[in-house]
């Protein structure tokens, strides 16, 4: 990518050594934050590449895991409480459990939106605090949200590698689907961001394989992690390495790829990794909206994934939220609101907008 305004190339593209607190384009209450816990810089390579073995990338998530969920928990513990939110679990299948958000006293059946938590299916879990706070504004913004707790790839729930976690997506989201009037729903979008992104998306082609992606109103994708590929990625996905260690090292993807499909075994699976879809897995899919970050390095791979949903005939919006990180829509509260407001707007929004 280029600035038009001078024609040079952008990020680190233009200048390796670029960070993202130098960069221009960065908004700056998010590298307040961003600088207050040090990782305005450079990230740090891994220490390992995905020839370790199983046991030495599974330690890996484990510490990758402990350290974002700190981060997490630290930006989302000044958050102030949602009011008027009322949670419950439920639990279609052994292990998969549903957290379940409305708002107290809603007039009338809501649209439900089926939320997937990030994580690089890996790690992370739906009961963080900041994915906790993400599901009670939505609720707030008049929606009935339920977020999926599913089987990650490693991390402190268990190693439990490709199709697990999509499964139990699957399994969840057959359920609310099952039991909208119980849960006083009109419809089911499916949103995630990053790993969940991508299992929101693999859902959807899953659903139509099976022949029931046609009770799903429409999928909304923040941030999507698909590619799968990283390590020989495209030349044309410029934000791989324009905003590479940008908060996240390209180096991490690979890792996390090998732990959640051990050995590549299902690369070209687009259940597994969207990107391998082709226009016949895609099309007559519910509509889509893809929302990326300028200065995430996983942007033009959700940039094309939309393009492809255009050439399958799928209605689908795309749209690119200036000088963000990745995820960067839902991770400072309180120093962006307006930015975190939009993001619910988006969200709920769209959900209204397939309302049937």
């Amino acid at each position: 990518m280029t600035d038009t305004t001078t024609h040079r190339p952008v990020g680190r593209l233009g200048n390796p050594a670029l960070s993202l607190a130098d960069d221009p384009r960065a908004d700056p209450r998010m590298i307040a934050v961003l600088g207050a816990f040090g990782v305005t810089g450079h990230a740090d390579d891994a220490p390992i590449d995905r020839t370790a073995g199983r046991e030495a990338l599974l330690a890996f998530v484990a510490a990758v895991e402990e350290g974002f969920e700190g981060f997490f928990a630290a930006l989302a513990e000044p958050w102030a409480p949602v009011p008027g939110i009322v949670r419950e679990t439920r639990e279609p299948a052994p292990g998969v459990t549903l957290h379940v958000h409305r708002p107290e006293g809603a007039d009338g059946p809501l649209p439900v939106v089926y939320q997937i938590h990030g994580g690089g299916m890996v790690m992370l879990g739906a009961t963080g605090q900041a994915y906790m706070h993400w599901r009670d504004e939505l609720a707030a913004a008049g929606a009935v949200v339920v977020g999926v707790e599913y089987r990650n790839g490693g991390g402190r729930l268990g190693a439990h590698p490709f199709p697990a976690g999509l499964d139990d997506c699957a399994t969840g989201l057959r359920w609310v689907l099952d039991h909208l009037d119980e849960l006083g729903g009109t419809h089911v979008v499916v949103t995630g961001d990053s790993g969940g992104a991508n299992l929101a998306l693999a859902v959807a082609i899953r659903a139509r394989r099976e022949g029931w992606s046609d009770r799903i109103a429409g999928i909304h994708a923040l941030c999507p992690y698909v590619l799968g590929t990283w390590d020989r990625a495209p030349e044309h996905l410029h934000s791989l390495r324009e905003n590479d260690r940008y908060w996240l090292n390209r180096q991490l993807f690979p890792l996390l790829a090998e732990v959640y499909d051990p050995g590549a075994g299902n690369v070209d699976d687009p259940t597994c990794w969207p990107a391998r879809a082709t226009v016949d897995d895609l099309r007559g899919l519910p509509p889509h909206l893809i929302s990326c970050a300028e200065l995430d390095p996983l942007r033009d791979e959700g940039i094309a994934y939309h393009r492809l949903l255009l050439q399958a005939g799928v209605p689908s919006v795309g749209k690119v939220d200036l000088g963000l990180c990745h995820v960067g829509q839902i991770l400072f509260r309180d120093a962006m609101p307006d930015v975190y407001a939009a993001a619910v707007r988006e969200v709920v929004g769209f959900a209204e907008s397939v309302r049937p």
